[in-house]
């Protein structure tokens, strides 16, 4: 059974891009193909980086990583019984990162200075926000180029949920990373992303180049706004 359909997206540096949609319309899927989890059928996804073009299919996991893909799943995934130190220490295996895992740990720790209070603590014993933070945290220490996360706010209280988009947001500009986040919180990531795409049915339904374009748009009104 095919998921997505004809699917044609772009994420430029230094930029966040979000990619919009219910659950189960895709956007899980998709992400995976770019990490190489699920492989499509056709199509190509590619990576420029260093002025260096990546066809990604066919690559390993693995591999895209080391490219400098870092990715946060849905339900965050951590090593509940690994310490907050240990968890963001099996972010850092990537070759280009392991050069610089100090300096990385204390930006996450600056980042997030819950997790420098709580660096001992086993990491299943967390909140569910403080676990968002840790992953987020992984996924930096792998000192990515492009960021793929997948619904940040899901499971997450309205409070957390705001102050983890900003996080992301501080992320990107600390980093000059491309951003590209999956979420069903329209207001949320409206607020930090540059432009979005709205994805229905395995499609790209809509293409919004910016703040206004995506809030003005039928189908926002129709899933997110009620109308």
């Amino acid at each position: 059974m095919k998921i997505l359909h004809g699917i044609s997206l772009s994420v430029a540096e230094s930029e966040i891009v979000a990619l919009l949609g219910t659950n189960g319309n895709g956007k899980s899927t998709l992400m995976k193909c770019v990490m190489g989890m699920v492989r499509p059928s056709a199509g190509s996804i590619a990576a420029e980086i260093d002025g260096i073009r990546h066809e990604l299919i066919g690559m390993s996991t693995e591999a895209i990583v080391d490219l400098g893909i870092g990715f946060v799943p849905e339900g965050r995934h951590l090593f509940p019984r690994l310490t907050v130190n240990e968890n963001l220490l099996m972010g850092s295996f990537r070759k280009k990162a392991r050069t610089a895992v100090q300096q990385n740990l204390a930006f996450c720790f600056e980042l997030f200075p819950r997790l420098a209070e709580r660096r001992r603590q086993l990491a299943g014993s967390m909140s569910g926000g403080e676990q968002q933070m840790l992953a987020l945290g992984r996924a930096l220490m792998s000192a990515p180029r492009l960021l793929l996360i997948d619904e940040p706010s899901v499971g997450l209280a309205p409070l957390l949920v705001a102050r983890t988009i900003d996080k992301i947001k501080e992320l990107k500009d600390s980093f000059q990373l491309a951003v590209l986040m999956a979420e069903q919180n329209f207001s949320q990531a409206i607020r930090i992303a540059n432009r979005g795409y709205i994805i229905v049915h395995g499609r790209i339904e809509f293409a919004g180049e910016s703040n206004h374009e995506l809030s003005n748009n039928d189908l926002i009104r129709k899933f997110y706004l009620g109308a």
